[in-house]
């Protein structure tokens, strides 16, 4: 248990910038939790993509999106409490939510799941329960707070029928914009990025990048 907690923290350092140690361990115990339901042993082996084959990144895992998600988010937060005080953003809610709200992924993106799921999809479904849903289970049974299970259950389209929290837009348009940044700039995997994506962009090919020593 300590060896997965110490590996969440090399994988998301972010989480030390969470301010109240309850919210902070929270975060801690959601993956701790999540990866144990898995066949992950840490979150940067999760494949970074948006859904299982879909907006696959060329390298890195999921956590490079938790970490860069989080980032854009607390420059949107950090933008308005210079310019706008008066706007009322608890940031710690959106550094955890941003660094929890894929934390379903390590269900969806699990490939045993993916296995069964694709040998008869009559059954539960494919996938059973998808990474926003499972991510808000995950995040109520580690007991954090009602706000950061709605980041994890709305960033994506399900938050599209009910009205998402502040905290929840701010994550919900930084994750949006990292998959747009990430596909426009050429780092997805070709074939990967969806239509309604593909129309809006013509990815601009991406330089070539030195090959680590082996």
């Amino acid at each position: 248990m300590d060896r997965l907690r110490k590996s969440i923290l090399e994988d998301l350092p972010e989480i030390e910038w969470i301010s109240d140690p309850t919210l902070r361990q929270g975060a801690i115990d959601a993956w701790a939790l999540a990866l144990e339901k898995s066949s992950f042993s840490r979150i940067s082996e999760i494949p970074g993509e948006a859904n299982p084959g879909i907006m696959v990144m060329r390298r890195g895992g999921q956590n490079f999106h938790l970490s860069g998600v989080t980032r854009l988010a607390l420059a949107s937060v950090d933008y308005f409490a210079e310019i706008y005080p008066e706007a009322v953003i608890d940031r710690d809610v959106v550094i955890c939510g941003g660094l929890c709200h894929d934390v379903g992924k390590a269900w969806e993106c699990d490939p045993e799941n993916q296995a069964r799921w694709k040998a008869d999809a009559s059954l539960v479904g494919r996938p059973s329960l998808r990474h926003p849903v499972y991510g808000a289970y995950i995040c109520l049974t580690v007991g954090l707070p009602e706000s950061i299970a709605h980041i994890a259950a709305c960033h994506s389209p399900e938050g599209d029928n009910v009205k998402r929290s502040l905290e929840c837009i701010v994550v919900h348009e930084a994750d949006v914009a990292w998959w747009k940044i990430s596909a426009a700039s050429g780092l997805t995997q070709d074939g990967t990025i969806p239509d309604h994506f593909a129309r809006m962009f013509e990815p601009r090919k991406a330089r070539d990048m030195p090959r680590a020593a082996e």
